[in-house]
This record gives C-alpha cells, sequence and structure tokens, in this order.
C-alpha cells in the first residue's frame, strides 16, 4: 500500500465546518475529484488542525467514510484512501444500473445543454489525450444524468458512488484508453435524450454499464 500522506485544503467557506458530516462530505469530494488516490494515508492530527476539527470529530468522519468503503483503517498503520476490489467493482455497478437508466427514463429534469457541454469538455480531453480530463468529464456526466431526478437523495447517493468510482478508475491507469471507449458512447446517449427516446437511452445505458463492468474486472483480474 501506497504510504503517501497529503491533507487536502479545506474551502474558503464552510457552513457546516466543524461537523463531522462536514469533514467526511469533504474529503469525499477530494477522492471523487481525484485529488486524493487509492492508498493514501490520511493523517489524523494533520487533517484535524487544517479543518480545524477536534480529533474526536475527525474520527466520526473517518466512522462514517469507512462505513462507505471509501476508506480503509489498518490497526497500527492508520487510515488509507481504500483500494476497490472485483467485489467493489460489481456492488457499485449493482447500484449504479439500478439508479442511472431510471433517470434516463424518468427524470423529470433533464438538461441537454449541461450534458452537451460535458460531451464538448471530454471530446477536447480526446482529442488532447487528456486521460484525467475524460475520466473527470466521464464522472460529471453521470452526476449530471443523476441530477435530472431532482432527488437529494439520490444525488448524495451518487456522490458516494462517485468517489468510489474515482477509486476503480485509478486501477485502470496503466490502461488508458479505458475512458476514451466512453466518450461517444456517452454522446449517443444524449443523441437519444434529444431525439426523445428515453426509454432506449435507458437501454442503452444498461448495456454500456454491462460493458464498464465487464472490462474492469478482466482489467483487475490481469493484474492480479
Amino acid at each position: 500500500m501506497n504510504a503517501r500522506s497529503t491533507t487536502p485544503a479545506p474551502p474558503a467557506k464552510a457552513p457546516h465546518a466543524h461537523s463531522s458530516a462536514w469533514a467526511a462530505d469533504l474529503l469525499r469530494a477530494q477522492i471523487a475529484s481525484g485529488e486524493l488516490l487509492p492508498g493514501t494515508k490520511l493523517s489524523e492530527q494533520a487533517l484535524a488542525e487544517s479543518l480545524g476539527l477536534s480529533r474526536n470529530t475527525l474520527r466520526e468522519s473517518f466512522t462514517l467514510l469507512d462505513s462507505e468503503l471509501i476508506i480503509t483503517r489498518i490497526p497500527n498503520r492508520g487510515v488509507f484512501v481504500a483500494s476497490p476490489d472485483a467485489d467493489d467493482v460489481r456492488e457499485i455497478y449493482a447500484v449504479r444500473r439500478t439508479i442511472e437508466p431510471a433517470c434516463l427514463a424518468w427524470g423529470p429534469n433533464v438538461d441537454l445543454s449541461a450534458l452537451s457541454a460535458i460531451i464538448a469538455t471530454a471530446r477536447k480531453a480526446h482529442a488532447a489525450d487528456d486521460v484525467a480530463a475524460m475520466a473527470n468529464a466521464n464522472q460529471e456526466f453521470h452526476k449530471q444524468l443523476v441530477l435530472t431526478s431532482g432527488s437529494s437523495l439520490l444525488q448524495e447517493l451518487m456522490g458516494r458512488v462517485l468517489a468510489r468510482m474515482r477509486l476503480v478508475f485509478h486501477a485502470m491507469s496503466d490502461a488508458p484508453d479505458f475512458h476514451s471507449h466512453y466518450v461517444e458512447q456517452n454522446a449517443t446517449l444524449v443523441e437519444l435524450l434529444s431525439a426523445g427516446k428515453r426509454q432506449e437511452a435507458a437501454q442503452t445505458l444498461r448495456g454500456y454499464l454491462d460493458m464498464a463492468e465487464a472490462e474492469l474486472l478482466r482489467h483487475l483480474a490481469d493484474r492480479a
């Protein structure tokens, strides 16, 4: 395990600062954005000082993130950003197959402009061979899909899923073509939505998620 340690910088303004939930949200966002990578050690003392938290409050946030399988506590070694395995991938995709196609089929708040803008960003990243930017665009695309639901609970759940997905994506760092496969598949989903073919878009996404899961599992098996 990579013992590299880092401390994320807190946002300039934090309306719920000094709470364990706020700290968990901050760390989850840092992981979802790729700023904290699998195996990164989270220094309790440094984080508590940086965020202006008591160590007890920070430990409560660690407990929450541990329950979400985003971090891992190792006795006598400390707290680390998790490194997902094949079972984690299966769990993540089981959740995604339940939520995302339903949002495409029935979500009342489809924002075609926002989705199209993300596709444009992804295509630009693809043309530049910028794998990190493609991964970021993919995360934003799927986040935007769940926003169509109008449900804050689903958005909260998707935030947790995306944080775990970012950790999974790191496992594909030696397969730079992985993200490029999905740029045009995301574009196809937007085309179907634009044509009013929402059920077809939902079914297409299910197939897309099946393919992505299978590719990730093959890659993890090959690495093992």
